[in-house]
């Protein structure tokens, strides 16, 4: 076997890996025990697969790997969320205001 014939193709197009069921456990369980948590689908790159991100009504937040964005859309429908795409809507602020804190938390622990 040469050199060039080592190299697997990849069938999602990118570097990354692909969903598993361990990343839709997590992302159920994130919205169990978390209240007002919504989805955003974040797109796929030449190096990720397609995400989303839960935030929660505190802004806390997750972000694992779907099976693109029919498996967003249908995550969502499966556990009553709504569903944006971030690349129209955007992050909440409350997003940004909880990784504020959490960074003046790290600042102050160090």
């Amino acid at each position: 076997m040469g050199w060039f014939g080592r190299k697997k193709k990849q069938d999602s197009g990118t570097l990354d890996r692909a969903s598993d069921n361990a990343d839709q456990r997590h992302l159920i369980e994130f919205i169990k025990t978390r209240t007002g948590v919504e989805a955003y689908i974040e797109p796929k790159t030449t190096v990720t697969a397609t995400t989303v991100m839960l935030i929660a009504h505190d802004g806390e937040w997750t972000r694992r790997r779907v099976d693109g964005p029919a498996g967003a859309f249908a995550l969502g429908r499966k556990q009553s969320i709504p569903v944006y795409e971030v690349a129209k809507t955007g992050y909440p602020q409350r997003k940004r205001d909880f990784d504020a804190r959490k960074k003046l938390e790290r600042q102050r622990n160090q």
